[in-house]
């Protein structure tokens, strides 16, 4: 899995629009014990986790937000360990997927992705052991919570299998 850069093609692009798993409201974060371990996709949900006290085992970013400049959360991390790759919008490059294995086999961190990381969150899925909390933004709407289990790692490959190798 992941040995070649995949890219999304453009007649499968509405697939990839439907959330996966719930909706989390801001106020759950105060529910949570601070041993659970999160994964967080994108930079306000990122920052939100940080402001509210948790320190996500792992925290996938690209200092945007919305195809806008979103550097609170880059300056709050800024001085932070990080793994930096590029990944293009629409795709999951060999060098993401090997970072975030990297650092769910390790003890965690930072990616700071250059481009997108939207789709960061498919290999999230199924590399994260089973229960692993991962919460990624739906933009302008939420936070999205996905607890990793068999179903959802079904679903993660089904989106996987529309993709395309890049040339």
């Amino acid at each position: 899995m992941f040995e070649m850069d995949l890219v999304l093609p453009e007649n499968d692009r509405q697939a990839f629009k439907e959330p996966i798993g719930r909706e989390m409201a801001d106020g759950e974060l105060d529910s949570f014990d601070a041993q659970t371990s999160f994964i967080t996709v994108g930079d306000v949900v990122s920052l939100t986790f940080r402001k509210h006290g948790i320190r996500p085992f792992l925290s996938i970013y690209d200092g945007r937000t919305e195809r806008r400049e979103m550097t609170e959360f880059a300056k709050l991390v800024e001085d932070e360990p990080k793994i930096e790759v590029v990944n293009p919008a629409g795709e999951i490059t060999v060098d993401m997927a090997a970072a975030i294995r990297g650092c769910i086999d390790g003890s965690g961190g930072l990616i700071l992705v250059e481009g997108e990381e939207d789709l960061a969150l498919l290999p999230c899925i199924l590399m994260a052991p089973v229960g692993t909390n991962i919460v990624y933004g739906w933009p302008g709407r939420c936070m999205m919570l996905v607890t990793t289990d068999e179903d959802i790692r079904i679903h993660a490959m089904e989106l996987m299998a529309k993709m395309e190798e890049k040339e």
